[in-house]
């Protein structure tokens, strides 16, 4: 059993990393963001080949990529703001 939305995110952030100048990409850093992410994400979880492929269909699903992406936005800027760790 798994929460399909979490690998979605997850890929999601790499691409995100990739447009925006993060300001520390530290696992920690990666971590709170996808963690903040995933709570305000509503879970998709799955089990079964069929909802494997019900996973790629998400991922084809504009809205919610732009719903992901918006909320890495967020939540990135929260960790910025409230680091687990001294800035690099």
């Amino acid at each position: 059993m798994f929460n399909a939305i979490e690998r979605i995110a997850q890929d999601l952030y790499i691409e995100f990393e990739k447009q925006y100048d993060l300001s520390c990409k530290c696992h920690q850093c990666k971590e709170d963001i996808l963690c903040i992410v995933l709570n305000r994400i509503p879970p998709k979880y799955t089990s079964t080949q069929k909802g494997e492929l019900f996973i790629k269909a998400l991922y084809l699903d504009p809205q919610l990529q732009s719903d992901i992406m918006r909320e890495l936005m967020n939540a990135s800027l929260i960790v910025k703001d409230n680091r687990h760790h001294d800035p690099v």
